[in-house]
């Protein structure tokens, strides 16, 4: 009876041994599938890049000094102004060739956004909502600033931003200037303009009665156009800087991105570049 009790124990035991082994085994079989699931694709943004030999960089060249066309060139050639050397320094620093896709600034990001070119750069001011919608870069030309232009004639009318109410304020679509205006000048109207160029047409031509402009294009405009003057009357705002964007979740893009721009700041590239930029427009009528 001891033998048989004996045998019978023995039994139970190697029963039990086998048994936790095998769940020990699901256990693990289970958890390494569980990990294979959970783990999300590699990021390629960076590396689609350097295998097509090429980076594609969507613009609105009706935004002199940033980014303008001197029509002395052409193809390629033709597309200047400070956020163009920046993206030709970019594609250097890369190893690949730039292709520069000119289109109106609302398609700009649409194109971003959908893939269609590799990065916007376009005088992007770093927002929320396009920090929401965009991977953005590192944040260069700090020394922005965002104004309101007038007709000379008109000096006298505005003293402070409450005297914008009622009058009507042309500003492209989704431009940071159109969020200015809405936040801070809320009894104004706002004309929705395409470009640049038509906008500064509809103020001469008293179509609007101010024009919400970066800084820097301003006083590039008013150079050419001694009636047009830039308000000295500024927003309740900072500059947090101008950004690339790029497709959302780009991860290994927007690290090389932002080592590169890193070096233009490091450098003082961006300054340079602009104080040629303006020269150029001015000389090669891009503000008219």
């Amino acid at each position: 009876m001891k033998k048989v009790l004996s045998l019978t124990l023995a039994v139970l035991m190697l029963l039990a041994f086998f048994t936790g082994c095998n769940q020990n085994g699901n256990s693990s079989s289970a958890d390494s599938g569980s990990g294979s699931n959970s783990s999300e694709p590699a990021d390629d943004s960076l590396q689609k890049v350097l295998d097509a030999g090429k980076i594609t960089v969507g613009t609105s060249p009706d935004f002199a000094p940033s980014e303008f066309i001197d029509l002395s060139k052409e193809g390629q050639d033709q597309y200047v102004g400070t956020d163009m050397t920046l993206a030709r320094y970019i594609a250097e620093q890369l190893g690949v060739e730039l292709e520069i896709k000119a289109m109106d600034f609302t398609t700009v990001t649409a194109s971003v956004g959908q893939g269609t070119v590799d990065l916007g750069i376009s005088g992007f001011t770093r927002t929320e909502e396009r920090a929401e919608n965009y991977d953005t870069s590192i944040p260069y030309n700090m020394g922005a600033y965002q104004g309101i232009m007038i007709r000379g004639e008109d000096a006298d009318k505005y003293k402070s931003l409450d005297d914008f109410a009622g009058v009507v304020i042309g500003a492209q679509n989704g431009s940071l200037q159109h969020k200015l205006i809405t936040e801070q000048l809320p009894d104004c109207e706002v004309k929705l303009i395409s470009t640049i160029a038509e906008g500064i047409m509809m103020l001469q031509s008293g179509r609007i009665d101010a024009l919400g402009m970066s800084g820097t294009s301003g006083d590039g405009y008013v150079r050419n156009y001694p009636e047009l003057i830039m308000c000295d009357i500024h927003y309740d705002w900072e500059s947090p800087g101008i950004v690339v964007l790029m497709q959302k979740d780009s991860p290994a893009l927007k690290a090389k991105i932002d080592e590169i721009i890193q070096q233009v700041n490091d450098e003082d590239l961006y300054d340079g570049w602009l104080a040629e930029a303006q020269d150029l427009a001015f000389a090669v009528g891009a503000n008219v």
